[in-house]
């Protein structure tokens, strides 16, 4: 016993150190990148594009940011669901107190059976733009754009190697719910492996309008079920590379339950399932940290029952230092972004004491729930979105089976980011 709770203990410190230098090369870019605020930046014609089932609690504060932007020469598009949709009536609410005119707002016309209907709506909003527009820009209705987002969010496709630039989510929730904690927590580890990835988040992207012309990408994307993963294989196609833009770590403020944690989690798996090359690395990663953990817990009950004090300090030891180490990363990691988003204005003061230490117990907690969730998406066949039941067969095959009316029957459950 005593042999393999030390080969488990150095398995443990392994991890601790990989993870640690992932960290730390994320925290470096967002320490030492520069925000580019300049007036004279490459500032091309964009076309912002919001697609929506349903309102969202922050889609009026969304839209009054975006139209806002400091940014020369921009239109938004906005595709809704319906008519009917409740989120029309928000969009056009806001637009018409606003006296805006960059603002065009139209129904998904057509519902494509072999994709999400986020990404149909996507290709209709492209499929209407003209050759002016050199850039794209995709947005989430929960997220909340600063003044000079668009501005910063483009800048980078100065470069001609970059198709793609990207921030990434954050959540800092007003509640403090288990399901808020476990999401945070995620979340955390999950930018972390998208930088090493190089997966661009599609809820705060830019791409250029030529990757449309070097790529296969609107093919992709009428048979895809997310935007994310696919645009980055596009790219990949094209030779060209997605840039992290440090500055566009995007807030979300929205509470969660954990059943609604888990099927957004299972929805952002999926995606990567069906799209990412980086898939089974995600799963070798998942399987061996949850394993090796689960190994050392059983390990010490053994070992404790035994009376085998050596095994046990050597598997408790392991285990301790790897879950203080996850708790010990964190802070670096929420103070960098926390700077950023001060830097733009925005609250930050959302962690308490007694958050802190129900975080403490929210990581090993969120372990589990990732592990769980990570095993049913290998298996997993269908998933309902908003109201729309997808089927996923073999390869990248998508097709919707039933197709329903927005009802907001999850009023506890992570904002479904759209359509």
């Amino acid at each position: 016993m005593n042999e393999s709770a030390i080969v488990v203990f150095w398995i443990l410190i392994a991890m601790v150190v990989g993870q640690g230098l992932m960290v730390l090369g994320w925290l470096w870019v967002l320490l030492r990148r520069k925000q580019r605020r300049n007036t004279d930046v490459y500032c091309p014609k964009a076309a912002v594009i919001l697609c929506l089932r349903g309102s969202d609690p922050f889609l009026s504060d969304c839209v009054e940011a975006l139209l806002d932007q400091d940014y020369p020469d921009y239109e938004i598009k906005v595709v809704v669901d319906c008519r009917e949709d409740p989120a029309w009536g928000v969009v056009e609410e806001v637009v018409r107190r606003r006296g805006a005119t960059n603002v065009e707002i139209n129904p998904l016309s057509e519902r494509r059976g072999t994709c999400s209907l986020k990404t149909a709506s996507l290709l209709q909003a492209i499929s209407g733009l003209d050759a002016s527009h050199e850039v794209v820009v995709s947005l989430d209705s929960d997220t909340i754009a600063y003044r000079t987002w668009l501005r910063e969010l483009v800048a980078p496709l100065a470069d001609e190697q970059v198709g793609a630039a990207a921030g990434n989510r954050w959540y800092m929730p007003p509640e403090a719910s288990w399901g808020s904690l476990v999401r945070h927590a995620w979340n955390a580890a999950a930018v972390v492996q998208m930088y090493w990835y190089g997966i661009a988040w599609g809820g705060s992207m830019a791409l250029k309008t030529s990757v449309f012309r070097r790529s296969d990408l609107l093919d992709r994307l009428a048979h895809a079920f997310g935007e994310d993963s696919t645009i980055c294989r596009a790219l990949v196609q094209a030779k060209l590379r997605v840039a992290f833009v440090p500055s566009a770590m995007m807030v979300n403020r929205e509470t969660c339950d954990v059943p609604g944690f888990f099927h957004f989690m299972q929805r952002q798996l999926l995606s990567v399932r069906l799209h990412n090359p980086w898939w089974w690395a995600v799963v070798v990663h998942g399987i061996v940290t949850s394993a090796t953990q689960l190994l050392a817990i059983g390990l010490l009950l053994g070992a404790l029952l035994k009376t085998h004090w050596e095994a046990a300090a050597w598997a408790g030891g392991g285990l301790a230092l790897y879950l203080a180490a996850m708790v010990i990363m964190m802070v670096p990691m929420e103070a960098c972004v926390q700077r950023i988003i001060r830097a733009r204005g925005e609250p930050t003061d959302w962690l308490t004491g007694a958050t802190m230490a129900r975080i403490l117990l929210a990581i090993p907690l969120t372990q589990v729930i990732y592990a769980a969730g990570l095993i049913s998406t290998l298996f997993v066949r269908t998933h309902e979105w908003r109201g729309i039941v997808y089927r996923f067969g073999g390869g990248q095959k998508v097709r919707v089976i039933e197709d329903r009316p927005y009802e907001d029957t999850h009023p506890n459950s992570p904002a479904a980011t759209s359509l």
